[in-house]
């Protein structure tokens, strides 16, 4: 594992780029709900918070954050490992230098199937980066390993769900686990609720399965649907006993444009 500082690659364009702008944002977009949930597992937006931060901000807002979290997020790029372990020791965020769960990343690498040590996979990814700020709004201690996936098979995700679930049992402590999704993109907007509520419906049955079988069968562009099958894996197999959609938006609610949107669910997955 290399000793690396990872530089933010959307700060001043997707969030605020300096600490006191991007720390008023969170305290607008974070606000913290009666009947939280201790995170097992989440399914978060990952675009501009001007458009999905109201989104992300109020799932977060309705959980209890662990101090060590699994972020998973789809590689945009492709370039990379297809299970792309952060090889860094910090990543640098305007609210300063985070550092990353170092021992726990090099359990990943071992033990989660194809796991490896890539920071080419994550130097322009956005679907991690985007995520810290909210989870240090609502855990100042918390330490992440950021893990960038390929489009995985159907068995291959569950193979790395049953794989992570196992890591976590065998560590024997809360380890909250980050899906990092999107959902349909840039339709009309009554095209994109229609379908992005069978991702969501199979999700809030914490059917894995089903969720990666119907966003393929039907054509959901959800970006992170392999992240979210992963996730729903691993917590089920944690003892998940519940879901529900906490909130869900367009970016057409943001911008008044609803010819061609994305959209943002916030799912919270728990015991």
């Amino acid at each position: 594992m290399e000793t690396i500082l990872r530089e933010p690659a959307v700060a001043g364009s997707f969030y605020p780029g300096s600490g006191p702008a991007l720390a008023r944002e969170l305290e607008q977009l974070v606000k913290v709900s009666e009947g939280r949930h201790d995170l097992l597992a989440c399914i978060a937006p990952h675009a501009g918070y001007m458009y999905s931060g109201g989104v992300a901000g109020e799932l977060y807002g309705h959980l209890e954050v662990p101090r060590r979290v699994i972020v998973l997020g789809p590689n945009h790029s492709g370039i990379g490992a297809r299970v792309a372990v952060a090889p860094h020791r910090r990543w640098r965020t305007p609210l300063g230098e985070q550092p990353l769960d170092v021992e726990l990343a090099a359990m990943v690498e071992e033990k989660l199937p194809d796991a490896s040590f890539d920071q080419n996979a994550h130097w322009r990814e956005h679907s991690l980066e985007v995520q810290l700020p909210f989870l240090l709004a609502r855990q100042p201690q918390v330490e992440i390993v950021p893990i960038c996936l390929g489009h995985l098979g159907l068995d291959e995700s569950l193979d790395l769900g049953k794989s992570l679930a196992n890591l976590i049992e065998d560590l024997g402590e809360n380890v909250g686990i980050v899906a990092s999704s999107d959902m349909s993109h840039y339709l009309p907007d009554e095209q994109a609720r229609t379908l992005d509520r069978m991702a969501i419906d199979a999700a809030v049955e914490r059917d894995p399965k089903k969720l990666y079988q119907t966003v393929h069968r039907e054509g959901i562009t959800m970006c992170g649907v392999v992240p979210a099958t992963v996730a729903i894996e691993a917590a089920n197999r944690l003892g998940a006993n519940d879901a529900h959609l906490v909130t869900y938006a367009t970016s057409g609610d943001a911008s008044g444009d609803r010819s061609a949107v994305v959209g943002y669910a916030g799912i919270c997955v728990h015991k």
